[in-house]
């Protein structure tokens, strides 16, 4: 088995590697089989040279020609089996390893495509042997248990390979988590840091330097905070203990308050109506619209515009820029949870959209990324309040 997903190198030639090795080992058996009492030595050489030219082909087989590999391994199987008289005592086995090399190789349902042709493979033999009807009557409890032992295998390996790539990209989001975090912190740190040592170097000020001083620290004070209420707002949504103190929220006020908070307000235009109002949680919506604009400010380029619409019962809120947009191919994983940024910027923990879906729809909403030609477009649609 393999933990690298399809495609990549080194498992596009594992499957025919791995059934080169099970041919040989078929072929071997063959020829040590020559030489007992009694043998068909005529009849082993044929599978030997057939088993031992498989394993060949196969090392050299990529991994989609592989499943052509088991095809010819039971016309072998089927030419053994008749050619011994029906005695199926030898070649069962290879049955039941044939599948099991199919689980580990392919998906699920492989092994049932290959039921049919695994119960004439096994059956024609009995037949033109002429074998009593109880024998041929065996192949209603083998082919079935063999197909069955491939698909359990297929199943077990993918949910293995599943939670396996799970692991590791929750480890490559620690990874990158920790790298984030010494950034967005250390930054507003600093901001503090300077504007504490600049009121300590004078201690009578200027009010208006006085203010402007305390006035950074705040806003520096404030991110973190933001930050921080991101990450344990991450955690309640994993365990499910997110509470939302529901209330009417007038999204325009809502907006502007949100826009005055990012690195990009004073490039952020406000298309909301004044009278739209929605039913959420002040300090999640909140969340949502600075997670959005930085987003945005971050992987695109000005105008940034925040927008709204009434759709009947719903709002649609949707924040715009003006970049390159997001690429065809990092779409789909824009909103999962260790997926990268919108602009698929390395080092990116994949947390912002993933918790602006989260809380959307804890608000009973969604959130979805449209094309905006030039640029990206997120939307998010929450509950307009009904008084």
């Amino acid at each position: 088995m393999t933990d690298r997903p399809p495609g990549e190198p080194g498992r596009t030639r594992a499957a025919g590697r791995s059934a080169c090795g099970l041919f040989a080992l078929a072929g071997v058996l063959a020829f040590a089989g020559m030489v007992q009492p009694g043998a068909r030595a005529g009849d082993l050489l044929v599978v030997a040279v057939a088993d031992l030219a498989l394993a060949a082909v196969a090392w050299w087989t990529p991994q989609r020609g592989a499943p052509l590999l088991a095809v010819a391994a039971l016309v072998v199987l089927a030419y053994s089996a008749w050619a011994f008289g029906g005695v199926a005592a030898g070649t069962g086995p290879f049955f039941v390893l044939l599948f099991a090399w199919v689980g580990l190789h392919h998906p699920p349902w492989t092994a049932v495509a290959l039921a049919p042709l695994t119960a004439s493979a096994y059956v024609a033999p009995l037949l033109a042997t002429h074998q009593p009807p109880e024998v041929v009557g065996s192949a209603v409890v083998f082919v079935p248990v063999t197909t069955a032992v491939g698909e359990v295998i297929a199943r077990r390996v993918r949910q293995l390979h599943r939670a396996r790539m799970q692991v590791e990209a929750a480890e490559r989001w620690r990874a990158a988590l920790m790298v984030t975090l010494a950034h967005d912190v250390r930054a507003p740190l600093t901001s503090v840091q300077m504007a504490l040592e600049m009121l300590d170097d004078d201690p009578q000020p200027e009010p208006s330097d006085r203010h402007r001083l305390a006035a950074s620290a705040l806003r520096q004070t404030a991110r973190i905070t933001r930050l921080a209420g991101g990450l344990l707002d991450a955690g309640r949504i994993e365990h499910g203990t997110l509470r939302l103190d529901r209330r009417p929220v007038p999204l325009r006020a809502a907006a502007e308050a949100a826009a005055a908070l990012t690195p990009a307000a004073a490039l952020t235009f406000i298309a909301v109506p004044a009278d739209l109002v929605v039913d959420a949680d002040p300090d999640r919506l909140e969340q949502i619209l600075v997670n959005l604009i930085g987003n945005a400010a971050r992987h695109g380029a000005a105008p940034f515009v925040v927008a709204a619409s009434a759709d009947g019962a719903a709002v649609d809120l949707s924040v715009r820029d003006h970049g390159t947009g997001v690429p065809d191919d990092k779409r789909a994983a824009l909103f999962e949870r260790y997926a990268p940024g919108a602009g698929g910027t390395p080092g990116s923990v994949g947390l912002g959209l993933w918790i602006v879906r989260e809380l959307a729809r804890a608000h009973g909403g969604d959130a979805r990324y449209e094309p905006a030609e030039p640029g990206a477009r997120f939307v998010v649609r929450l509950p307009a309040w009904s008084a």
